[in-house]
């Protein structure tokens, strides 16, 4: 059988025998990820080009049509990591340049390296999904996707956050706790086709646990897990820390499934309890404000936009919560004597939920991706770029939208039916069955009203 044959019966099959690890089919790919001088030189390259940006938004024409830095970060680098989650997991978070100020300043010595708090961990959840509602309020209502200076500052202040936390604590506590973008990748990434795991048979008698702390002045997991503790794709990041220091061969980058670790988990997770009715409760607010139906909205009731969105965020998350809510008593079934409260409606709306932020994010892109090269053309004085312009028609990107929509509604369609086959087989009723799954086909049809 060829690797992608396997790799192709392990995306499609529910058993998690006779796994694909790529490190094994493509041994350069370990090797890359292992050599350290090859992440040095990624994170390098990104924290250059972060920094130019961060300078051509501050110090750049205030336009959007003449600044580039607006298409880079709300039409390029943002739906490129939203699409990354649903292949390679965390994986930008390891070649992210947020946190670089902080390990540079860690690497110098001038860290406290105080014991991380349990407040951390206790409310580093609630902080960060805060923090990411208040980034999506500010990106609408402040226009931050057409103010290339309002841009900057909002990367600036992550970047300034993530330094203070490296000042008093040691690894990357701002990525493994309050990054509101590390949250919402984490949550993500709990839907990718591939994940990070340790081989426990080959970790079995390990007395270093070098993969977490660290050996021989090499620094250890930078969120402090290391790949014999990595459960799930939530708070890894791919960085490849680990695979020098492990001597026994044993982290693993596997093929899935990729409904599989949101089928086992079960909504157990307070991350995704919590990202999911907020994602897509935002999500069809930020459509609606597209729509002339919103200036209707605005003129009707004399409300700015700040106020209107607000109560629209309000609104439409509650409405989210509600279906949930329903969904759960249809399901009967909230609550396991092993593994505790659970919500099932979770795992069911995540791939709607993230399908919904790419839809959204690469609605951006197909709109921006025409101008960017005359943008270029117009802050740089190339005024020949100008011909280059085109313009991508609204109608395809929609019937691609509403596709990608359809998906999502099917895969969590095709979750609840694992659910009832597997562990609630008998458990939950024909009449809760097909009312979860037109609960998912009445989402899917305000999605797609709303995208055309």
């Amino acid at each position: 059988m060829t690797w992608w044959s396997k790799v192709l019966k392990n995306l499609i099959s529910s058993h998690e025998n006779e796994r694909i690890d790529l490190f094994r089919t493509f041994p350069a790919f370990r090797r890359f990820l292992a050599a350290r001088h090859h992440y040095a030189v990624l994170r390098t390259a990104n924290d250059v080009i972060f920094i130019l940006v961060i300078l051509l938004g501050f110090f750049g024409p205030q336009q959007a049509d003449r600044n580039i830095v607006i298409f880079l970060s709300w039409g390029l680098l943002w739906p490129g990591i939203v699409l990354s989650w649903f292949f390679l997991g965390r994986m930008w978070c390891g070649i992210c340049p947020f946190p670089g100020l902080g390990v540079f300043l860690q690497k110098k010595g001038w860290s406290f390296s105080f014991k991380k708090p349990r407040s951390l961990q206790r409310y580093g959840v609630h902080v960060s999904v805060f923090f990411f509602a208040l980034i999506i309020w500010a990106e609408i209502v402040a226009g931050l996707e057409h103010w290339p200076a309002g841009t900057s500052w909002l990367t600036l202040t992550i970047v300034l956050g993530a330094a203070i936390m490296a000042v008093f604590f040691p690894g990357q506590a701002w990525c493994q706790y309050l990054c509101p973008l590390g949250r919402i990748s984490g949550a993500a990434a709990t839907l990718s086709i591939t994940e990070f795991r340790a081989d426990h048979n080959k970790c079995r008698g390990c007395k270093t646990f070098a993969c977490k702390r660290g050996k021989d002045g090499k620094m250890g997991c930078p969120v402090s897990l290391g790949a014999v503790s990595v459960k799930n794709n939530l708070q890894c990041l791919v960085c490849g820390h680990c695979l020098p220091l492990c001597d026994r061969d044993s982290p693993q980058f596997l093929v899935r499934n990729p409904y599989s670790e949101l089928i086992r988990n079960k909504g157990r997770h307070i991350t995704c309890s919590y990202i999911v009715p907020f994602l897509i409760g935002s999500q069809l607010a930020r459509f609606i404000r597209h729509k002339e139906i919103y200036t209707d909205i605005l003129n009707f009731f004399h409300v700015t936009d700040a106020v209107a969105f607000s109560l629209l965020l309000v609104i439409f998350f509650i409405f989210i919560l509600g279906i949930i809510r329903a969904g759960a008593r249809m399901f009967g079934i909230t609550e396991d004597p092993v593994f505790g409260k659970f919500s099932p409606m979770v795992p069911i709306l995540i791939p709607m939920a993230f399908t919904g932020e790419l839809v959204y994010r690469m609605d951006f892109f197909a709109g921006g991706i025409g101008d960017f090269i005359p943008t270029f053309g117009r802050q740089f004085g190339i005024h020949f770029f100008e011909r280059l312009a085109f313009t991508i028609p609204d109608f395809p990107i929609q019937i691609m939208s509403a596709l990608f929509m359809v998906n999502g509604a099917i895969a969590g369609c095709y979750i609840l039916w694992r659910f009832c086959l597997e562990d609630f087989e008998g458990m939950i009723s024909l009449k809760g069955f097909i009312g979860i799954n037109l609960l998912i086909f009445f989402l899917l049809l305000i999605y797609v009203i709303f995208i055309f």
